[in-house]
């Protein structure tokens, strides 16, 4: 047995909105290395920007069919099911969405996944609890853990479009319905954007951010949304129940509708789903209504397997092994996919066969089948497409000729027509891009993968127009138009504590610019007072706009404990986030979005009374890192000391000397009286500014390297703490790990002035523990910061031991100096080039 099959497998099953990705993600980057499949690139693509964020780019890789994005040194790899590196030693391995392994399209590939895909040190297999039968059967030394649903999901009943909530998704199961719907919501709710897995990751990003951030309420997709993609979606409606699944048009099954309808709700906010249709074969039975509510879907009997390591010795073998039953009474044939439709279509050609006489041509015409049919052109035509690219791979040097791939690129790259037009080039960029990411079919693949995705990007960015222009209608839905002078006559106020009143009936609570909606205001007879209470906060919410540009600056704080993201609050409520600017002491001020509902007016007036406020504070409370970013854009300053502004600005003012140690050394006389002038102080272990050690700077100085690395806030330390334990402070907090404790970066620098002073050259010494002592550090700590300030101790027979100066050591740059990107990483550069 080998160490991969000893290694414990998890299987995390559980519907939707469980959490099973996200637990998958964070047991990934705590593991040295892991590869996760996902059933989509749009979902592999998700997943691997949210791992740069914390991995950095060098770190993290995404491999898919036509996107491979592969650093020398990669770690984590994300990838489709279908681009999973098999031979790959790897500590963790996932496979999201495995009850995928039933379908019978790409079945086999996520049941090969399933059987064979282990990490070293851990795997974990996630999916629908219909899965758990085949896992006991198929892999039963896995740990099977279910997990409950965050939120409620609820059936809401039919309703037809134009009585749709807000945040509604409607799910469509062909290019033609959803197209259809679309236009329907252009014409009844003024629009939406639309979402399908045949869209490029570019175009889909484009049409979700138009959602997300309310440019449009509704969002029309195909069944691709139920495969994990992250929306704020409150309800999902069907608009049919039944799709043509490659070979008839059937019902969905009860845990495709529940993968669907679990989109609604995220983490703890409860969803509804529904139909359009109250009856007919598009309504919901009782029976289905009841399993989705309570997440019992039916378990899967069989799965379908194909052989994963298929024989090569032959063109017949190849196909004989293919064709294989399985051996497991658990697994199915596969049905014949389109890859091996073409290959036994090519079998049948003379020239075919010549070609393939040995294992390696075999080998090499089954990589040409694997091109997926992104255009839908039908078995024909895709395997006469796929034999004139085998021709090209068997014949001369084994690559494409240089001129047909160009002139066929060439023509795509047109941005003009309609959304099926530029849909269809963005499917034929797709093939080629599959074909400039294969690294032994062309000269140079890097090129042409490169020149593939500015097509596909250009037409994405067509698309995502086109879309909009033909979905989007950013006039007055016709649904408001019908609201009228009486109802927005009705009187509406405003209680003391927010409660807003129509006609004395409690429609919701105004909290600062957040209007939440009272549960019983959303039944059906409610809603013309409603949309007119809606109307009529227009005013109140453009008072309290005034009211903050004209608020005393006591009124405005700064907020975020640890763990959160900083932010601004006005009486209480947020009003804005503190996000990554050019520098750290130049934050960029991004309005919550409760502030949407102000003109665009009132907007930039709150937005400019905010910028002036967070100016006003950086300057009083963090100077020394608005005289730092001053000195980064001071043309006039020497080299050396922009160069230390630029690295110390990027760590907020407090940075290890070792880091900067190039810099440092380049600055003359000038330029270190400058900094002694401005407070900074150049340590012998660090450079800080003793004034950022405050309790209040302190906490503007962790809110401004949070947004500017966007994360969340760090840990403060305690008011008045000294030393800490080293596993509660880190230099980031202003404290430097030594040993079992951290100790205040000011108080390090007093230790080693007061060692200094007691020395009478390399003569040994006996160093006066009462500093050290009565700032709480211990004799362990005492001894290694000697160590670390340059001394030697020597031990004496009685009595305490005695230290000898050995004289300054370059320090060692500490890792960060080598992360791509970061400041200190261009320092020694910055220095050499311009000192």
């Amino acid at each position: 047995m080998s160490q991969f099959e000893r290694s414990p497998v998890t299987a995390v099953l559980g519907p939707t909105n469980t959490g099973k990705t996200h637990l998958a993600v964070e047991r990934m980057v705590a593991h040295s290395s892991g590869i996760m499949g996902f059933p989509l690139r749009l979902l592999a693509r998700e997943v691997y920007d949210r791992i740069v964020a914390l991995k950095g780019p060098s770190e993290v890789a995404l491999l898919t069919g036509e996107e491979k994005i592969l650093p020398p040194k990669a770690r984590w790899f994300l990838c489709t099911a279908e681009s999973m590196p098999t031979d790959r030693d790897v500590a963790f391995v996932a496979l999201d969405e495995a009850q995928l392994s039933a379908d019978p399209e790409r079945g086999h590939v996520f049941t090969d996944r399933l059987l064979r895909a282990r990490g070293r040190e851990e795997t974990m297999i996630l999916g629908s609890a219909s899965l758990k039968p085949m896992l006991k059967a198929l892999v039963p030394e896995a740990e099977i853990i279910s997990r409950p649903r965050f939120s409620t999901l609820s059936y809401a009943g039919a309703r037809k479009l134009s009585r749709l909530p807000k945040r509604s998704a409607i799910v469509a199961f062909s290019v033609e319905e959803v197209y259809a719907v679309a236009e329907a919501i252009r014409r009844l709710r003024g629009g939406t954007a639309v979402v399908m897995g045949a869209l490029s990751p570019r175009t889909r990003n484009a049409q979700v951010a138009m959602f997300q951030a309310g440019e449009v309420d509704y969002l029309v997709a195909t069944d691709a949304i139920g495969m994990g993609l992250n929306m704020d979606v409150a309800h999902v409606a069907f608009a049919s129940l039944h799709k043509f699944d490659g070979r008839r048009t059937r019902r969905l099954t009860v845990a495709e509708m529940a993968q669907i309808a679990g989109r609604a709700g995220r983490h703890q906010r409860d969803g509804t789903f529904g139909a359009l249709h109250e009856e007919g074969p598009s309504a919901f039975g009782p029976e289905e209504v009841m399993a989705i509510e309570e997440h019992q879907v039916p378990p899967l009997r069989q799965l379908y397997w194909r052989e994963g390591e298929p024989d090569f010795s032959s063109l017949d073998a190849l196909i004989a092994s293919l064709e294989m039953r399985p051996a497991h009474e658990m697994l199915r044939a596969a049905p014949q996919a389109i890859d091996l439709a073409v290959l036994k279509r090519l079998a049948d050609e003379d020239w075919v066969r010549q070609r393939t006489r040995s294992p390696a041509m075999v080998q090499r015409l089954w990589a040409a089948c694997g091109l997926p049919d992104f255009r839908k052109l039908g078995l024909d035509p895709h395997s006469r497409f796929v034999g004139r690219v085998f021709g090209h791979l068997s014949e001369g040097n084994g690559h494409l000729p240089h001129q047909w791939f160009a002139d066929e690129i060439a023509r795509l790259d047109r941005t003009e027509g309609d959304v099926e037009t530029l849909a269809g080039r963005i499917a034929g960029a797709r093939s080629w891009a599959y074909i400039a990411h294969r690294k032994d079919w062309l000269l140079d693949p890097t090129h042409w993968a490169e020149r593939t995705r500015a097509i596909e990007e250009r037409l994405s960015d067509a698309l995502h127009a086109s879309l909009q222009q033909r979905f989007v209608d950013k006039r007055t839905t016709v649904l408001l138009r019908k609201i009228g002078a009486d109802a927005s006559a009705l009187p509406v106020t405003i209680g003391g504590g927010g409660e807003v009143l129509v006609d004395e009936q409690l429609l919701g609570r105004l909290d600062g610019f957040r209007f939440t909606v009272a549960p019983d205001a959303r039944a059906g007879d409610k809603r013309m007072l409603l949309a007119a209470a809606e109307k009529r906060l227009a005013g109140e919410w453009k008072r309290r706009g005034d009211a903050l540009v004209a608020a005393d600056d006591r009124a405005l704080a700064l907020v975020g404990d640890a763990g959160e993201q900083p932010a601004i609050t006005w009486d209480g409520h947020v009003v804005a986030r503190l996000m990554g600017g050019a520098a750290t002491a130049r934050p960029v001020v991004r309005l919550d979005r409760t502030l949407d509902c102000l003109e665009r007016a009132s907007r930039d007036a709150v937005a400019a009374r905010i910028d002036r406020w967070v100016a006003e504070q950086l300057r009083r409370h963090v100077p020394p890192l608005v005289w730092l970013d001053k000195i980064t854009r001071d043309p006039a300053a020497p080299a050396a000391l922009r160069a230390v502004a630029t690295a110390l600005g990027e760590a907020g003012g407090i940075a290890p000397r070792a880091d900067i140690v190039d810099a440092v050394a380049a600055l003359d006389g000038q330029a270190r009286q400058w900094l002694r002038k401005a407070g900074l102080v150049i340590g012998t272990l660090d450079v800080f500014d003793p004034r950022l050690l405050k309790p209040l700077p302190a906490r503007w100085r962790l809110a401004l390297l949070a947004a500017r690395r966007g994360e969340a806030i760090g840990a403060a330390v305690p008011v008045g703490a000294t030393v800490l334990p080293s596993g509660d402070a880190s230099l980031q907090s202003g404290f430097r790990p030594i040993g079992g404790q951290a100790v205040r970066v000011d108080l390090v620098e007093r230790i080693a002035r007061a060692a200094h002073d007691a020395r009478a050259g390399r003569a040994p010494f006996i160093p006066d523990p009462a500093l050290a002592t009565s700032i709480g550090l211990s004799p362990e700590s005492f001894a290694k910061l000697m160590v670390l300030l340059g001394f030697r101790g020597e031990a004496q027979p009685e009595g305490p031991p005695h230290w000898k100066w050995r004289g300054s050591r370059t320090p060692r740059p500490s890792p960060v100096a080598a992360s791509p990107g970061n400041a200190f990483a261009a320092l020694r550069e910055l220095v050499a080039g311009n000192g």
